[in-house]
């Protein structure tokens, strides 16, 4: 891919960048209208030429491709393309539709500046994989992608092609001295090998959820409209319930240590309820580097839409003359296992990462639908994980190999819950 913001001659002394073209992934949901936020209102700086979703929005999808005029649209539901269709002609508009997964994955590889992955789940690593091969910086907000297909992500990327989206990697990476991509050795933009001996430790905040303090057994009786109140965040329904389990903050240690090569011993999770400072890095003289900014996603997803530049007002700023405090609480292990758990499924990689998080997605599942009792989310997925350690994980796996330790994952998933009820 040539140098962004290539410049287009207008006359001797004059020239102006030409917008960024830009993929949407997810484009219904909350990062993705977050980032057609953030387009809309930067319209000299940003053009989308491809939208994908589920598909069942139709409507939605429908408005936001008509208003960018973009190029094409995916559908990952293949059922949903008609309506689809007939959404995109009552708007007027003429973009070309691609239907189902591989649709999706097709349009990660359009040609275009940056694509962002803010896909729910699993279903985003087929396409994360396409973007990466295709040679796109993607900017991925799909944490689920990296971390269930670790080893082929790492082998699909080359050095700093991936901007990190999640608010703690995005803080990581401020964290971390700015290189030349030239530099760069670790996925993420943000660090180069050298620097790693200077690092004592990432410190990876939380916000505790909505059950911050409570011991395991008041979780017992907690409703899924009781997870779903987050104290700070607004969020779609999955994560949220991953953040009231911090099986989120799990992933994201894994993610942590995908990105910016951290061994898992020198990644900790701290709770920090006011989610101001959204992660930091230590280092070896004593001194702490941190980012702090509002519980905002615009943020983020801004620096991943424009290749790690900041984009002006993408967000709103801390008013630091107003009187506030910071805590920061060490993290209840014993209330909330699923971050020690999901560090102990990093360490032995290959699948099992993969079946982390397709137990999880099923447990939740299970919850929201008033199956599951919110403690056992996390001990179903310990059981499954369990039982995929000692039947052995595929230490090297295949694309093939991750999409059947998910599906095993879920089937024993969904026996242990029909067990349960």
């Amino acid at each position: 891919m040539g140098d962004v913001h290539t410049a287009e001659r207008l006359d001797d002394d004059m020239t102006i960048p030409r917008p960024r073209d830009i993929v949407i992934l997810g484009s219904t949901g909350s990062i993705g209208t977050q980032a057609v936020d953030i387009v809309t209102r930067n319209p000299g700086r940003f053009r989308v030429v491809g939208l994908a979703a589920g598909g069942g929005r139709p409507d939605l999808l429908a408005q936001q491709a008509a208003a960018l005029g973009v190029e094409a649209v995916a559908v990952a539901d293949p059922r949903a393309v008609g309506a689809v269709a007939r959404a995109l002609a009552d708007h007027g508009s003429g973009a070309k539709v691609l239907a189902g997964p591989e649709g999706v994955a097709e349009l990660a590889a359009w040609e275009c500046d940056v694509v962002l992955n803010g896909i729910t789940g699993a279903l985003g690593l087929e396409s994360t994989l396409a973007a990466l091969r295709a040679g796109r910086r993607l900017a991925l907000a799909n944490k689920e992608s990296l971390i269930i297909g670790g080893p082929l992500v790492r082998a699909a990327a080359r050095p700093g092609q991936i901007v990190p989206v999640d608010s703690e990697h995005y803080a990581l990476a401020q964290c971390f001295p700015r290189v030349p991509d030239a530099e760069l050795t670790s996925l993420a933009q943000g660090r180069v090998e050298a620097d790693l001996g200077d690092v004592r430790r990432l410190v990876i905040t939380a916000s505790g959820g909505p059950f911050r303090g409570r011991s395991r057994a008041e979780l017992a009786s907690v409703t899924p409209a009781d997870a779903l109140n987050h104290p700070t965040w607004s969020m779609g329904p999955v994560i949220t319930v991953n953040s009231a389990t911090l099986v989120n903050k799990g992933l994201e240690v894994i993610e942590a240590h995908l990105l910016f090569d951290v061994p898992f011993e020198r990644i900790e999770v701290v709770v920090h309820p006011q989610s101001m400072i959204h992660s930091m890095v230590e280092y070896s003289d004593g001194s702490t580097l941190a980012q702090a900014g509002p519980p905002d996603m615009r943020i983020p997803i801004a620096h991943g839409l424009d290749d790690g530049r900041r984009v002006p007002g993408a967000g709103p700023a801390i008013d630091w003359t107003t009187a506030q405090t910071w805590t920061f609480e060490p993290l209840d292990g014993t209330a909330f296992p699923a971050v020690e758990l999901a560090c102990q499924v990093g360490a032995v990689g290959g699948t099992a990462p993969a079946v982390y998080n397709a137990a999880n997605e099923e447990a939740v599942a299970a919850f929201l639908g008033g199956r599951l009792a919110f403690p056992s989310i996390v001990d179903t997925v310990a059981r499954v994980v369990s039982e995929h350690r000692e039947a052995g994980a595929t230490p090297v796996p295949t694309l093939e190999d991750v999409y059947a330790a998910d599906e095993w994952a879920r089937v024993r998933a969904r026996e242990l819950i029909a067990q349960s009820a």
